[in-house]
């Protein structure tokens, strides 16, 4: 079986009360099992996971990013990238919410992601680790690092080495001389 170094997951969120309120209709709809979504009336389109509506974070989690943080554990980089519309429903998926106190069952991916590493370095005293993570957003084509507080208001840019790369997979020191301000 070929592995496949992308894959593509959606997740269609219920309408927002406001959106209730003013009578809005759903406009994309997961085909029952299928890895599917209907947009409108006719427009079919096929990805790797689709969660419908009623999906939990832990069911988005446990499907797409744990066996990536998993991978993680054993030197393999790593990259989520969340796409979509402003209220679409990024935000919630990724973090769970505005609120620093999340009930466990809204905790989005990054709150589970963060977890999970460490109970399993908990678990795993013998072995060294190095753990170094970026938040990075694009927004507008403008890239801030959001967990840099020097950077965060400052446009960073993104360059390439003669050869193409943008960084040694476990040296970001080296990666570093990449990112511009």
């Amino acid at each position: 079986m070929e592995e496949i170094p992308v894959r593509v997951a959606v997740r269609v969120r219920p309408l927002l009360c406001k959106e209730i309120l003013h009578d809005h209709q759903i406009c994309v709809r997961q085909i029952p099992n299928t890895q599917q979504v209907i947009i409108g009336k006719d427009r079919i389109f096929t990805f790797d996971f689709v969660f419908g509506k009623n999906s939990t974070q832990d069911e988005v989690y446990s499907t797409c990013i744990k066996p990536l943080v998993a991978s993680l554990m054993e030197g393999y980089n790593a990259t989520v990238f969340a796409y979509g519309q402003t209220g679409s429903g990024k935000t919630y998926t990724i973090g769970g919410g505005h609120i620093a106190s999340v009930a466990e069952d809204r905790k989005g991916i990054i709150p589970h992601a963060i977890q999970d590493p460490f109970q399993s370095l908990s678990q795993n005293s013998s072995v060294a680790f190095n753990i170094k993570v970026s938040y990075i957003e694009v927004y507008k084509e403008d890239l801030r690092d959001l967990l840099e507080l020097e950077t965060s208001i400052k446009n960073l840019q993104i360059r390439e080495d003669e050869k193409g790369n943008t960084g040694k997979e476990t040296d970001f020191s080296e990666f570093n001389q990449y990112v511009s301000e």
